[in-house]
């Protein structure tokens, strides 16, 4: 394919990332373990969002063995707001096995790295080329479409063999003695903050500009082409805040599915009426005192959204024994110490839940 990267492009980005790379808290460590949580909590989320949640999480979680201990309550807690709780499952589940079975030591090397659950080609990549300076690509969405407008791609960079097609303009460079470290840093530093995705890049500071045919024929604003993803399933539900003078009802979800083990407000399908609601948490044993209807929300998944009325429901007082042992009765300091879906925060911030 024509338009290959050579040495001196490779050279040309990481002589820029060295001279403009932002300062971000888990930055030049050289620490794998703060290159992992990164790029996994960075997986959907933008980084102004990670910054400050890595750095609470290190105070919390500063090494291994103490992520690989730590609770799963107290993880969930730390990870609320970056949604897609598996990641932080499968980083409970890594620690534990680094500290089990490789005595508190991270792997820097791609083949080993690939072996542990929840770190797939490009985290392994990244950590590896970042760690151990080992020559492997870390190619993420940003990377791709540097990738796709450097050749004026048209093609749908969905398909695997579009991507395959992309990473092949990479690869010659890969044989050559270079700061793999930097250049990988590099693309996605330039991905992030020049060559961006919406908006017009910035063409006129990028070191690949002189040779970028999207730039020479200004048709970033079409490249590069994704298909659209499958519509999502909209689906509606009733949020019911029963609560007392004192606490809040709350209900940890089961062990499997969407927003497994997770703490939420009392939910159900449909847009019920009031006269609903109701016969709702009688049926829980309550005698309900007084309802009012909250704002409406909506919260995107990746494949359903949901559409959500709400009710508060005053009760006398929350009491559990002859519930169900999932149920819990928390005042609003207690509350903070759960971790309740952001598919909720409409509510969490309407009762001043959180900071």
């Amino acid at each position: 394919m024509q338009n290959n990267f050579t040495k001196k492009e490779a050279e040309s980005i990481i002589h820029w990332y060295d001279k403009n790379k932002r300062s971000l808290p888990w930055r030049d460590t050289n620490n794998p373990y703060d290159v992992w949580l990164s790029e996994i909590m960075l997986q959907q989320t933008r980084i102004e969002a990670v910054k400050d949640k890595f750095i609470q999480f290190k105070e919390a979680l500063p090494t291994i063995q103490d992520l690989a201990d730590c609770e799963e309550d107290t993880l969930f807690r730390l990870w609320e707001g970056l949604g897609y709780y598996n990641r932080a499952r499968n980083l409970k589940k890594c620690a534990t096995i680094i500290h089990q079975e490789l005595n508190d030591i991270f792997p820097t090397h791609y083949e080993e790295l690939i072996q542990l659950p929840g770190i797939g080609d490009y985290t392994a990549s990244a950590i590896a080329s970042i760690c151990a300076n080992e020559a492997v690509m870390a190619i993420d969405g940003n990377v791709l479409r540097i990738l796709a407008r450097y050749i004026e791609e048209k093609r749908d960079i969905r398909d695997k063999n579009t991507i395959q097609e992309l990473r092949n303009i990479l690869s010659p460079i890969y044989q050559y003695s270079l700061s793999f470290s930097s250049l990988n840093q590099g693309l996605m530093e330039l991905g992030e903050t020049i060559c961006i995705p919406k908006g017009k890049p910035l063409c006129s500071i990028c070191p690949l500009s002189k040779k970028c045919l999207t730039h020479k024929h200004s048709t970033y604003a079409e490249i590069p082409y994704r298909s659209p993803l499958k519509k999502r399933r909209i689906e509606k539900r009733t949020v019911l805040i029963v609560r007392d003078y004192h606490n809040f009802l709350v209900h940890k979800r089961p062990a499997h599915g969407l927003l497994a083990n997770l703490y939420e407000f009392i939910n159900v399908e449909g847009h019920l009426s009031k006269k609903e609601s109701l016969h709702i948490i009688q049926k829980l044993g309550y005698a309900p005192t007084h309802i009012h209807s909250l704002p409406q929300a909506k919260h995107l998944f990746s494949h359903i959204e949901w559409d959500m009325i709400a009710y508060e429901i005053q009760i006398e007082e929350i009491q559990l024994e002859h519930l169900e042992k999932d149920y819990l009765s928390l005042s609003k300091k207690e509350l903070a110490h759960y971790a309740i879906p952001s598919a909720f925060k409409t509510y969490i911030h309407y009762y001043a839940l959180r900071d």
